[in-house]
């Protein structure tokens, strides 16, 4: 007599996840503060979550010397989606994802203490097409595309409207912020922006006054526009304030280009990588020397610090 064992079918995998999904634990917001007076100490939720991050699973290369996820814009955008909705009512730490350029690059291989920011990142995007450039020409796997934050902005956009994702825009002067978040309920009718806020804090105390504003209000994403290192810092030291979102995206200046302060550089200065020769020609006495600076040592750090 033979014992016969079944195959598990392809649609086990399916309803497997569904029952798991059913079954999770989930709750509403509460203040860190107002948890730890009621439990008499932390929360086990209230902790990075690496376990089942897909952001960590995304294959990386070197560039530079930092860890640059090999990853396009579409795919972003849908985990982006995807990770944000699962995280609900989960209470764990946000997602954190940044970008690398020319000047980060840089910056990161003489600052140690900025280096360390940009390594807690649970991923780094490239915007910069240098990078692209030298991924094909340095390493086994190239990066598929430049993962430009505003182009990144839109798509997400896109897929949070149709899928009912919260968003909150963070950062810039209150004039640029309230522009961009008009520009974007113009361009996205249906997304649902449930606040906006400034990037300027005239103490600590009020910054946490805000991350307990944006905690309250739970966006399934956070955009956090403040430029380097601001942002990096604000991320870094507020985690364990914003459990109740479930990805922060850092962003640099994008609000001023999307409110339109101002313009971003023709697409073929885009593609062949001269967006830096655009933005120094804008505004020489900001950005020339700075790019001046940055440029030659970060080309030189992307050669020989690749692979």
């Amino acid at each position: 007599m033979s014992l016969q064992t079944s195959e598990p079918t392809a649609s086990c995998a399916p309803r497997k996840r569904e029952r798991r999904n059913a079954e999770r634990r989930v709750s509403a917001y509460m203040p860190p503060a107002q948890l730890r007076e009621l439990i008499g100490g932390d929360d086990r939720r209230v902790a990075p979550d690496r376990r089942r991050n897909p952001f960590r699973r995304w294959r990386r290369i070197r560039l530079g010397g930092l860890p640059v996820a090999v990853v396009d814009r579409a795919r972003s955008a849908k985990v982006m989606v995807d990770e944000a909705l699962r995280r609900k009512g989960l209470w764990r730490y946000p997602a954190y994802l940044t970008s690398t350029n020319g000047e980060v690059t840089y910056n990161c291989a003489v600052n140690r203490e900025l280096r360390s920011l940009f390594m807690q990142a649970d991923a780094i995007h490239a915007d910069g097409m240098p990078h692209v450039f030298v991924s094909r020409l340095k390493c086994k796997v190239a990066l598929p595309e430049r993962v430009a934050t505003t182009d990144l902005f839109n798509d997400v956009n896109a897929e949070a409207e149709r899928r009912g994702a919260t968003v909150f825009m963070l950062g810039a002067t209150e004039a640029v912020n309230k522009a961009a978040a008009e520009t974007v309920q113009k361009q996205f009718p249906n997304l649902k922006l449930v606040g906006r806020r400034n990037g300027f804090f005239n103490s600590l105390e009020e910054e946490k006054a805000a991350c307990e504003e944006i905690a309250t209000l739970a966006p399934d994403i956070l955009w956090v526009s403040m430029g380097v290192p601001h942002e990096q810092s604000f991320v870094v030291r507020n985690r364990h304030r914003l459990t109740s979102v479930g990805v922060i995206k850092t962003s640099g200046g994008l609000f001023d280009f999307v409110s339109g302060a101002r313009v971003r550089a023709p697409s073929w200065m885009q593609k062949v990588g001269l967006e830096w020769l655009w933005r120094a020609w804008l505004e020489p006495v900001r950005l020339g020397q700075r790019y001046i600076k940055t440029n030659p040592p970060a080309l030189y750090l992307l050669l020989t610090r690749s692979g």
